[in-house]
């Protein structure tokens, strides 16, 4: 393919109810999504999952849209490409802004498994039909009201309840809950809101049969998440610490954590994604997609991803109705008992829907490769 034009929007769309994690609360999803034209006028299309923000990672959505606009996008339009490897490759020479990255990589990702006439999970290498999800819980205020939500969602029929944490907030809101909901698949995410001299209180969620404890500390942290798995029974399951195949394979020599959460735009996109599931997948640590808030082009993504052999466990992909009154894709991703029906036409599987994704569009800036 060769890149002939590129749009990228600003869009701003207001979520059904605020979420809140140890960073804060969200109330609106304020993002980027790229479209990447080739020279046949096939169209693929790529979402960046960056924060307003830098509470996750050091990029924010300006950031992202600074990188796409000035290096990304200079140095990959008009260019010819065989696969979309390439693309990573050819963006080597950028540190780190892996959400900006990502967002392009996917859009390529889309043309190419469409002009192989391919959904973009086969074109991946991912075989399942369908897909379990799991629900995303933020921190509630009120105890009643977590209880009432958990209930709400296992009666939707999510595999797997996921609940923020922080300190303060954190074991007696779970024992409250398994009171409640003593055998219900249930894990605990920390966002890195702990230290190391806090492992003993940590070793208290433990007695709560937790499926995993998701990033506990640093954003940044393989060595001392190693001490702490190594006295804890619960498995530690590594977020924002894991940005490339390597840091996967540090994290699992080290004995970092027994699980780790894949999020596409974290780690650059799907090529390294599908490397990263091949190291996890040689040495027996289970992945699940993570969710961040994406639009129906991310969920579609994640979708996908999620179709390869090693994402085991329940994945944060829920329903686009959980957050939007109306998303940008057609059909919406819909969930039926637990579980995702895979989509079956080609590149992502989703038709954007033009009218609402111009509705959201708070700005926007077209490139072509004409233009040079």
């Amino acid at each position: 393919m060769r890149i002939e034009r590129v749009v990228l929007r600003q869009l701003a769309m207001k979520m059904k109810s605020p979420f809140t994690t140890s960073f804060g609360t969200q109330l609106m999803r304020e993002f980027i999504v790229v479209e990447v034209v080739d020279e046949d006028g096939t169209v693929g299309w790529g979402e960046s999952v960056a924060l307003l923000n830098p509470w996750y990672n050091e990029e924010t959505m300006k950031t992202n849209w600074h990188m796409l606009e000035d290096f990304i996008i200079p140095a990959l339009l008009g260019v010819h490409l065989e696969h979309p490897d390439e693309v990573t490759e050819r963006l080597q020479f950028i540190r780190k802004n892996n959400m900006a990255k990502s967002a392009f990589e996917g859009a390529v990702w889309d043309i190419f498994a469409k002009q192989q006439g391919q959904y973009l999970g086969q074109t991946l290498g991912g075989t399942k039909s369908e897909i379990s999800v799991g629900i995303s819980i933020g921190i509630q205020k009120d105890a009643s009201m977590l209880i009432r939500m958990i209930g709400e969602y296992l009666e939707t029929g999510y595999k797997r309840i996921k609940l923020k944490i922080k300190p303060g907030q954190d074991v007696e809101v779970v024992r409250g809950v398994r009171q409640v909901f003593p055998d219900v698949p249930l894990m605990v995410d920390a966002n890195s809101s702990y230290q190391l001299r806090d492992l003993d209180h940590l070793r208290r969620l433990d007695e709560f049969n937790l499926m995993m404890i998701e990033q506990p500390l640093s954003h940044d942290d393989l060595v001392d998440h190693a001490k702490i798995q190594a006295r804890l029974e619960t498995p530690i399951c590594l977020d924002e610490s894991i940005h490339s195949a390597e840091d996967a394979r540090k994290a699992i020599e080290l004995g970092s954590c027994r699980i780790i959460n894949l999020k596409i735009g974290r780690v650059g996109g799907l090529s390294e994604s599908l490397r990263i599931h091949d190291v996890c997948r040689e040495a027996g640590i289970p992945l699940w997609c993570g969710g961040m808030l994406e639009s129906g082009i991310g969920r579609a993504h994640n979708i996908a991803v999620t179709t390869l052999a090693n994402f085991t466990l329940p994945g944060d992909t829920a329903a686009s109705s959980r957050y939007w009154d109306q998303d940008i894709i057609e059909p919406e991703v819909k969930l039926t008992d637990g579980v995702i029906q895979v989509p079956t036409n080609s590149g992502i599987g989703f038709t954007v829907d033009g009218s609402t994704l111009d509705r959201y569009t708070v700005a926007s800036k077209s490139f072509s490769a004409s233009s040079l």
